[in-house]
């Protein structure tokens, strides 16, 4: 199963930020469309993601204020990307090793979505579902005659 597998199936508008746009401003975007996360882009170039970890870091860091912080030094300047044609198995692993929770999706330069760790876990579950159900119809669907045969 590919990136493509979940992108094509998942149809939420994506949402972007640029770097020196106001944290509080990115915060009350994240709230008022209930998203975890922005992708960060500059001049049409991946340059970050922002997600409530993020945000919960700079409000620790700042104590307890946003103030007049930008998104720019709040972000995750090296967020973990990869392709529409990237294997979930090799998505989920990336996933993993680094905590994240979100993983933009880019074709070149070209930002194509933005999975999550529910995406993924969604459509593996959904995978391992229709392949029970395979499993299952092929066994009760077995021919009698055959065992002998093996």
């Amino acid at each position: 199963m590919k990136v493509s597998d979940i992108l094509r199936v998942k149809a939420s508008p994506l949402y972007t930020v640029t770097p020196d746009e106001s944290l509080e401003v990115a915060i009350e975007l994240m709230a008022e469309k209930d998203i975890g996360s922005l992708v960060v882009m500059e001049h049409g170039n991946l340059v970050g993601m922002l997600t409530f970890r993020e945000v919960i870091q700079t409000l620790v860091k700042n104590g307890g204020t946003i103030g007049s912080t930008v998104v720019r030094t709040a972000m995750d300047t090296a967020p973990l990307n990869c392709t529409s044609e990237t294997d979930l198995d090799q998505v989920r692993r990336m996933m993993l090793e680094r905590h994240a929770r979100y993983m933009p999706v880019m074709d070149q330069k070209m930002l194509m979505g933005v999975i999550s760790f529910y995406d993924v876990a969604k459509a593996v579950v959904e995978s391992q579902n229709f392949e029970n159900k395979m499993l299952k119809a092929y066994i009760r669907d077995w021919p009698e005659g055959d065992e002998a045969a093996t």
